[in-house]
């Protein structure tokens, strides 16, 4: 199955252009002295007798072992960016990167080009402690593939094939038992560095590579069926899951595939999910199916949600399996949207001192009574600064995949899509059909004020999503639409035809496949039931969280809030509020049976306010009327 992407995928949803927009701003935003300033100072290309006013600071400070890391996500995002747009000038600004990396290059001897000293891989074969120095190196490998590989930069291919000559060298120093005892100090994405390298030059040098970063260690306990993950720190052990899938892709050998496999059994499917889709506390995996004694303050590390749509985004592709689509769903708008990006959801009256705007979280707490920490633009650059960039680069990857005659529609954004089936172009216009009736969007006599019967018919939010579909191709052409039916729908998902019914469905585990000659104009409607379900934890039936739809839903709490509700449906505690603002529907939710209420918002809607996901119901009999 093939993923569509690049220009042939237009998002036209407006709170992803409008998050695709600030992460391109940032990119532009950060300086290339303050990027490049640790690879000058390792190539001896930097003097000075200090650091400006503007310099990177936290995990870019030139006094951290991680240093220059967020470098190689910078490179990833713009050349995942161009590849969507062809934005020259952020590609230019790229480009001189290169160049500049291609200096360091040659000032270091030809090879190195990191923005730590080699002796940092020396250190970790002797015992010494230093902090992660190939997760660190594995960025800038990275971000120089991804600018070969969506931007075609030759050079930034070429730097990346003579770094990879020291670790060739390197490597080759030292035994298989030390080399293991080697890869148990985190090593990144080195794994997948080397198949994109094998894959892009085809060099034997690389399946030297593979062969020395495979991690039996952590690898075999997983295809024994054994849980080497519970307590073990989560994205030291994603990434090299990573490469194990691009490896499978780039060699074809099951062995990688049985390890991908077998990773997401023992930390998915056996480990069970929050209900925003995160599964980590204090950076590490919670137990399987036990996760009330670690909510705290550093639950959902932004790194590990990221990192694990890319896995669930590579069994997907292998496997046609629309479970996979559904946890990248929780995450997007639970985690991706949550915890960068923040713009204010306002409220008139609603007035406060923060902020409207936040850039980034690294965690998002599940204790009661806490806040999103947020992060500034050059303050901190912890690891989740360089997932930022990078999943807010480019949102029309994930929403439409080809497989022969088949198209999938697997995510639901507004958007166009335009793809060949054996010669014949097509396209297809997804929208969402809001059913406001209006396309008034402020109180002032400028805005439309077309009359007609949807205000009137749909008196309050309808309590499902319309989306629409219309085909555009060049000749009439038999081929399928296959939609993803989410497991958050309420009642059957109804598909219509040309204004007829085709038929209905609640199977999440299968797509509803439409196969017909298809012709120019032809459209079909999908209606999704949506509501509010509580979503108790797997180990405690009375502890548990609010979702609408694919959204969890937080209260605003400055302190843990226990629920007192009627036996019966906890679903029923919560309910819609000020839902209509001029021509837009709103999200507001508050309780109805607590005292004082408790207001609600979608977890992405929450900024600085201190927020309760999880509540403890205490259930009571109905008083008799």
């Amino acid at each position: 199955m093939k993923e569509l992407k690049g220009k042939s995928v237009i998002i036209n949803e407006h709170e992803l252009m409008r998050r695709e927009k600030s992460n391109r701003e940032y990119l532009m935003k950060l300086s290339n002295d303050n990027l490049l300033i640790n690879y000058k100072l390792e190539a001896g290309r930097y003097s000075g007798r200090g650091l400006t006013e503007d310099a990177h600071n936290g995990w870019e400070s030139p006094v951290c072992q991680l240093r220059g890391h967020f470098l190689g996500h910078w490179l990833s995002a713009a050349a995942m960016h161009y590849e969507k747009t062809g934005d020259r000038e952020l590609i230019a600004k790229a480009e001189v990167i290169i160049d500049e990396l291609e200096e360091c290059q040659k000032d270091n001897g030809g090879q190195w080009v990191g923005p730590i000293p080699e002796k940092y891989l020396y250190w970790i074969a002797n015992g010494k402690a230093v902090w992660a120095p190939q997760y660190n190196i594995h960025k800038i490998f990275m971000g120089l593939v991804d600018m070969f590989l969506y931007a075609g930069n030759q050079k930034a291919l070429d730097v990346a094939d003579h770094f990879a000559d020291w670790f060739v060298e390197w490597s080759g120093k030292y035994s298989r038992a030390k080399f293991d005892d080697i890869l148990d100090v985190e090593t990144g994405g080195m794994l997948e560095v080397w198949a994109e390298l094998l894959k892009s030059t085809g060099k034997e040098k690389y399946n030297l590579l593979l062969e020395r970063y495979y991690r039996s260690r952590l690898f075999q306990p997983l295809l024994d069926g054994k849980d080497p993950l519970t307590n073990m720190h989560a994205n030291t052990t994603i990434p090299e899951v990573l490469g194990c899938a691009r490896a499978y892709e780039v060699t074809g050998e099951e062995k990688w595939m049985e390890i991908v496999k077998a990773y997401w059994n023992c930390a998915v499917t056996e480990r069970g999910s929050l209900a925003t889709g995160g599964q980590t506390a204090g950076e590490v995996w919670m137990p399987k199916m036990k996760m009330k004694d670690r909510f705290g303050d550093k639950n959902q590390e932004h790194c590990t949600v990221y990192n694990m749509m890319r896995v669930a985004e590579f069994l997907f592709r292998h496997t046609g399996d629309p479970t996979y689509l559904q946890y990248m769903e929780y995450n997007l708008y639970n985690g991706i949207m949550a915890q960068a990006y923040y713009q204010e959801y306002h409220l008139t009256g609603n007035k406060h001192n923060n902020k409207e705007t936040g850039l980034l979280t690294y965690f998002l707490p599940m204790k009661a009574g806490l806040h999103k920490d947020w992060s500034g633009e050059t303050d901190s650059f912890f690891c989740c600064h360089g997932t930022m960039v990078q999943a807010n680069a480019a949102f029309n990857r994930n929403i439409y995949y080809q497989d022969k005659n088949d198209i999938y529609i697997c995510q639901y954004f507004n958007s166009e899509l335009k793809a060949t089936i054996d010669g014949v172009e097509i396209g297809i216009i997804q929208r969402q059909d809001n059913m406001s009736g209006s396309m008034m969007d402020s109180s002032n006599t400028a805005g439309v004020h077309g009359v007609n019967d949807i205000t009137s018919l749909h008196e309050n939010m309808p309590q499902y999503r319309k989306y629409d579909y219309v085909v555009h191709l060049t000749s009439q052409k038999e081929f399928a639409i296959d939609f993803r039916i989410p497991d958050w729908i309420m009642s059957e998902a109804i598909i219509y035809v040309n204004g007829t019914i085709h038929g209905k469905s609640t199977d999440s585990s299968m797509f509803y496949k439409i196969l017909r000659e298809w012709t120019e104009g032809d459209s079909v409607t999908i209606i999704l039931p949506i509501g509010i379900r509580f979503l108790p934890l797997p180990e405690d039936e009375n502890l548990g969280a609010f979702r609408y739809g694919p959204e969890v839903l937080a209260g605003i709490c400055e302190e843990e809030r226990i629920l007192i509700v009627e036996k019966g449906d906890v679903a029923l505690e919560v309910t819609m509020e000020n839902e209509r603002e001029w021509g837009s529907w709103r999200y507001f939710f508050k309780t109805v049976n607590q005292n004082p209420a408790i207001q609600l918002r979608r977890i992405r809607d929450i900024g600085y306010e201190p927020f309760q996901v999880y509540f403890r119901v205490k259930r009571i009999q109905a008083e008799a009327k």
